[in-house]
């Protein structure tokens, strides 16, 4: 099945998120390959995918093989085409390319011998396609907002959070294989205008923005950072390097959906001290609704792989990282008795994790208010009412607790 994009004006605002921020691949001589990374971005939905048959087929070579395939489409659909399936974790077989608008470079491929990411690279006429990647290949990903930040992450301690000094810096990865409809950084999340950076790249200037700072805890969030597991890990490596001082601190934010346990060993190994992972649910409906995934199977996984994360992390690994959950609160997304659950959940696990509730405002695709102080100081007493220790909620007037 082949696309097109069709723009809605009566739903478009003119944000210009289209113009700004993705990397359509067919602008310059105005023709739609159908990728869909414009319709993933606009905040309005203005834009949709409608069906539309390509009269022509073009050659291309995959791996040194003759295929005919139709014309304007990407080169991810291309190998669909051809058999190719996609998948959900990079480890499995298959073509991983869960950001979908060229943002976290997972996907890319050698293309007429250059790297591209497949998700949004057009086919063309005698196209070569290699897809294993050159040994002395240095992983890429775009990156972007390095800078000095108030009160950190998930993972950050929360006595650091004082709100008044620069106690971090960071930058973020753009891409994610969420869909939230509240995107709360929407704007990095699905940046695909962008040249990507290599790990040493991006270290190399988080390091001297910490200097310039004079902090010690340096982060990476996103978007969804993990995405692309060997760009995370050489920059974890990098940083290190770069920041050999006892007192340095790496610390990864992250929706946690992808960190199986020989990842988290891998980001362990590489140096990351501190880690902050962002629960959004105990129950799956919730966890949908949340994150806009609309497959429950992959949905279930992803919510299922966190929690386990930080079951490992804090029974497993104890003592070789720090680690933070995050929850999002929003009364139009989840219940208290849910928030509840959770914290009886969170409480098996170790009643002394630090628990961060993030009050949630109308972001990206929803428009709903920004819960009250009153409303946060329900939501704490909730969570320690069912015994944990740790607890910290945000709301507009600071944070309170523990």
């Amino acid at each position: 099945m082949t696309y097109v994009a069709k723009h809605d004006p009566s739903k478009c605002h003119r944000c210009e998120a289209c113009m700004e921020l993705v990397a359509c691949p067919g602008a310059d001589e105005m023709v739609c390959i159908g990728c869909g990374a414009c319709v993933i971005t606009c905040p309005h939905q203005a834009i949709e995918l409608i069906t539309s048959k390509r009269e022509k087929e073009i050659l291309i070579y995959v791996n040194e093989k003759k295929f005919k395939v139709p014309e304007l489409i990407s080169v991810k659909e291309a190998l669909v085409e051809l058999g190719y399936q996609i998948k959900d974790h990079s480890d499995e077989s298959g073509l991983f390319a869960p950001c979908q608008i060229g943002g976290c470079y997972s996907c890319v491929m050698m293309i007429d011998g250059k790297i591209k990411p497949i998700c949004i690279a057009r086919v063309r006429e005698g196209m070569k396609i290699n897809t294993t990647l050159p040994r002395e290949y240095i992983p890429l990903r775009i990156v972007t907002n390095f800078t000095g930040h108030p009160t950190g992450g998930v993972g950050t301690p929360w006595e650091l959070k004082t709100g008044q000094n620069i106690i971090e810096v960071g930058c973020f990865a753009a891409g994610c294989n969420f869909r939230c409809p509240t995107c709360q950084n929407w704007r990095v999340t699905y940046l695909g205008r962008e040249e990507p950076k290599t790990p040493p790249e991006a270290a190399k200037i988080l390091s001297e923005i910490r200097e310039d700072y004079g902090v010690d805890r340096m982060f990476i969030s996103g978007g969804e950072c993990t995405l692309n597991k060997p760009w995370l890990v050489q920059f974890i490596r990098e940083l290190k390097k770069l920041n050999p001082d006892p007192a340095a601190r790496f610390h990864v934010d992250t929706n946690g959906s992808l960190l199986d346990f020989a990842y988290l060993d891998e980001l362990m190994e590489a140096g990351m001290t501190d880690i902050g992972i962002d629960l959004k649910a105990l129950q799956t409906e919730t966890f949908m609704r949340i994150t806009g995934l609309e497959e429950k199977i992959k949905a279930e996984i992803f919510k299922e792989t966190a929690w386990k994360a930080v079951n490992y992390l804090v029974n497993t690994c104890e003592g070789k990282v720090f680690v933070g959950v995050g929850i999002p609160y929003n009364k139009e997304l989840i219940t208290l008795e849910e928030i509840a659950m959770m914290g009886r959940q969170i409480l098996k696990i170790s009643p002394f994790l630090q628990v961060n509730v993030l009050n949630y405002r109308g972001e990206f695709r929803r428009n709903m208010a920004i819960p009250t102080t009153k409303e946060m100081k329900e939501v704490f007493q909730v969570l320690k009412d069912t015994g944990l220790k740790n607890v910290t909620v945000q709301t507009k007037n600071g944070i309170i607790g523990p």
